[in-house]
């Protein structure tokens, strides 16, 4: 891609779950890519995924397999960055992707142009009966116009440290089941982050998009997620912004 003048502003479409294409800068960037129907026991009951274009970088923030899909990466370009946790490279690089970056916290790397400052997570690592493994991170995206994004944390107090840092939050509120475990952010934890962070504006991620299989309908707390987050959100955090996109939905922000 040329060095010359790019687009200000961001344009953010949420696909579902944590994966988000982000256009900025002149690149296009997505999050956490699961595009399939299906992964292990989790059905997507979100309309499905259509064709997601040619994108410059993928940002992986954990291995969890709903996070880490080698079938959805599989889909994307392999002459994409994907930008991964330190000790992901090797596993990452079977999907036919070869400009592979590993990171910690505190790294920053450049992906097509695009400035990616590696946060911290709080969240369990490893990769199915593996509990040990590459630790979580989060990536705060861009220069013009900064996006937090963490595929899975809970509430932190080194967040504070990216206090007037942030302008979009993507931060998960729920899961696919009747709630979630420590290490995970559910609607109120979500709220309580927000006023470490104090973004200009959240976007909640996370919720309304998988099943169990062995569910009929998905738990009514996932069905909820939104509109609970909503309200904790404007009695703790009533100065941030929050946008709230179903699966598919866009946004732009000039």
């Amino acid at each position: 891609m040329s060095a010359g003048p790019h687009p200000t502003g961001l344009t953010l479409t949420w696909l579902g779950h944590s994966t988000t294409v982000l256009e900025l800068e002149g690149s296009r960037l997505i999050t956490d890519p699961l595009l399939r129907d299906r992964v292990a026991h989790l059905r997507r009951t979100a309309g499905p995924v259509g064709p997601v274009g040619e994108v410059d970088g993928i940002l992986v923030s954990h291995a969890h397999r709903d996070h880490l899909d080698l079938p959805s990466l599989r889909r994307l370009s392999g002459e994409a960055r994907v930008v991964v946790p330190a000790g992901l490279g090797r596993l990452v690089r079977r999907s036919g992707h070869r400009d592979v970056l590993e990171v910690r916290p505190g790294d920053t790397v450049e992906v097509n142009n695009v400035r990616v400052v590696v946060t911290e997570a709080r969240h369990d690592a490893g990769r199915g009966l593996w509990k040990r493994g590459p630790r979580p991170v989060g990536f705060l995206i861009g220069d013009e116009i900064r996006t937090f994004f963490v595929g899975d944390t809970d509430v932190y107090a080194a967040m504070s440290e990216l206090r007037g840092k942030v302008d979009v939050a993507l931060l998960p509120i729920s899961g696919w089941g009747p709630r979630v475990p420590a290490g995970h952010l559910d609607s109120e934890r979500a709220a309580l982050a927000l006023l470490l962070l104090e973004p200009r504006v959240c976007i909640p991620i996370h919720w309304g998009t998988f099943r169990p299989v062995y569910r009929l309908a998905p738990y009514e707390a996932d069905v909820t997620a939104a509109a609970r987050f909503t309200a904790f959100a404007a009695s703790l955090a009533p100065n941030v912004g929050v946008r709230i996109l179903r699966p598919g939905g866009r946004l732009t922000f000039p």
